[in-house]
């Protein structure tokens, strides 16, 4: 009985020593569930129309001589950092198992990168040279932007506009028949969404996990926010409009990191 007594006090005494020592690995970001508005625009049609919109951009861009080839370096590099980071999709979206994940490069001297539903990526080579972002400083913004799309923020501002525009009426004839055709028009709504200031902070947030997890250093996303700061001279940049820039978003961002270090730490 004694030898087992010590022996349990020999297991909570390490325990207590890893996590006194900053190297046990934490749960990482807790989110909660994600809002039930989001129900109200079917996740298919949403993913479909985001495909759609996907394909008609890259064939412009293709068009224009700007869509960058599959030797491209640049793409090469961005692909590698998402084929580690898009293991821990499923996390914080069960259905991103089902995604054809997609990343591709367009040369634009704009700050700009996105994913689209379903798991479209696009990065702008503007966001990569102006800022001369490390692959750490990638896969934050990577992270985020692919947290918009598992936490399915456009399909909840979506449902939050046709709440508005449609009324109460159309809204018990949408719940009530399920006729949801026609009373969404997706249109390019999905390449200009502009997401609220929380979407944007829960964006970031999820996404510095993402990035830990799959062993890129969270810390980045402070030194990315020092250069788009810079870059902007202190005004939001046009692929965060909505969300504020600066010190406050390193703020925040510093101090979620205690929940995300470990897992970095764990990754590496």
């Amino acid at each position: 009985m004694i030898a087992g007594r010590l022996a349990r006090w020999l297991t909570l005494a390490a325990a207590m020593s890893l996590v006194l020592s900053g190297t046990a690995v934490a749960d990482g970001i807790n989110v909660g569930e994600a809002s039930g508005l989001r129900n109200l625009v079917p996740a298919e049609s949403l993913e479909k129309s985001a495909t759609q919109q996907y394909g008609q951009l890259k064939q412009q861009a293709a068009a224009k001589g700007v869509l960058a080839p599959a030797n491209h370096p640049q793409l090469i590099r961005l692909r590698a950092i998402a084929a580690k980071i898009v293991p821990f999709s499923q996390r914080f979206n069960s259905r991103a198992r089902q995604w054809q994940w997609e990343v591709n490069l367009i040369d634009s001297r704009q700050i700009n990168a996105f994913c689209m539903p379903g798991g479209k990526i696009a990065f702008y080579t503007g966001i990569l040279d102006a800022l001369k972002l490390t692959d750490d400083e990638v896969a934050v913004v990577m992270g985020h932007e692919i947290a918009h799309a598992l936490r399915e923020h456009a399909r909840e501002r979506m449902a939050k506009s046709q709440l508005t525009q449609l009324g109460a009426s159309v809204l018990g004839e949408l719940i009530g028949g399920g006729r949801y055709t026609g009373a969404f028009q997706w249109g390019g709504n999905l390449l200009s969404l502009k997401f609220s200031r929380d979407d944007e902070s829960e964006a970031d947030i999820v996404g510095l996990d993402l990035a830990a997890r799959a062993g890129f250093d969270p810390r980045a996303g402070v030194t990315l926010w020092q250069k788009m700061t810079a870059a902007n001279k202190g005004a939001p940049p046009a692929w965060l409009s909505t969300h504020p820039a600066g010190a406050e978003r390193i703020r925040e961002i510093e101090k979620r990191l205690p929940e995300v270090l470990p897992l970095y730490r764990s990754a590496k």
